[in-house]
């Protein structure tokens, strides 16, 4: 990934694009994926693509499986069976640091050092293009410094991890992944308990990654109408199970929020992606003429 001297517009890399039949860029086949001593996986057998240089966004109620799919791309929970191909290769015969220049992974769980300063914490990211005992090179300098200006954090550059707000942090945890500077970048929930102002911030970013790098992001999201904006490709989970997926004009219909969501609500073309307005949750004894509020 480069966010420098080689940033271009989308409208640029499609035109430059030659057409080919290599594989498809990353994949999901067969995927069998639960979590140690669980009697059941929460995916069995599902199968997902994810478009080279495009926002995916996994979208679906609580406990569909969407951070489960992510963690078994990103390595962190192991397939029970099936394969996640990169451009046509097993990810799971590469070694650690070879994956982790190629994949980025932020999750939920993220406990920050306050000891550390927010260019301290930003240049962990670096850490698969150095050896143990290797000292900062000005490519890492160089790496750093265009994922705190992505991030929007230069201001906070020297100041302890211990006195931001939650908000801020995310925002760290972010320019470290940046940092990285992977071909694939899985945030897992990023907005989630972020106010409105951080949310949109968190969003501008990806929004920055779409139109002007080749980077491919992949995000949980629980926001749909930030998917439908944000996203170039969904793909709606319900109960460990893909109900469908594609373009967000295509995909997020009324029939989907209300068999995958459980509710009933309007859909409307917008400017930005589809305008969804919810009308009311639809109950176990709902029917398509009667909406139970």
């Amino acid at each position: 990934m480069a966010i420098d001297s080689r940033l271009t517009t989308r409208d640029d890399a499609e035109s430059a694009a030659p057409e080919t039949d290599d594989p498809p860029y990353l994949t999901g086949t067969d995927l069998r994926i639960g979590y140690p001593n669980a009697e059941e996986p929460v995916l069995d057998g599902e199968s997902v693509t994810v478009p080279e240089g495009e926002v995916t966004a996994l979208i679906g109620p609580n406990g569909s499986g969407k951070s489960t799919l992510l963690k078994g791309i990103a390595r962190q929970l192991s397939l029970e069976s099936g394969t996640v191909f990169l451009e046509g290769n097993d990810v799971h015969d590469l070694e650690k640091k070879a994956f982790a220049r190629k994949v980025g992974h932020l999750s939920q769980e993220n406990v920050s050092p306050d000891g550390l300063t927010v260019a301290e914490l930003v240049y962990h990211g670096r850490y698969p293009h150095r050896g143990f005992f290797e000292s900062v090179t000005d490519e890492d300098q160089a790496a750093v410094d265009r994922a705190i200006s992505l991030a929007g954090i230069g201001h906070l550059r020297d100041r302890p991890l211990g006195s931001l707000s939650g908000g801020q942090k995310q925002l760290v945890w972010i320019a470290m992944a940046l940092a990285q500077e992977t071909d694939v970048l899985l945030l897992d929930e990023p907005t989630t308990f972020l106010d409105v102002h951080h949310q949109l911030e968190v969003m501008e970013i990806v929004e920055t990654l779409r139109d002007h790098s080749s980077v491919t992001v992949v995000l949980v999201l629980h926001d749909i109408e930030q998917a439908a904006r944000y996203a170039d490709h969904l793909v709606a989970l319900e109960d460990g199970s893909i109900y469908a997926s594609g373009p967000p004009d295509d995909t997020l219909t009324e029939a989907l929020l209300a068999d995958v969501f459980r509710i009933e609500a309007d859909v409307e073309e917008g400017e930005r992606g589809p305008t969804i307005t919810p009308l009311g949750p639809l109950h176990e004894d709902s029917s398509d003429e009667s909406v139970e509020r």
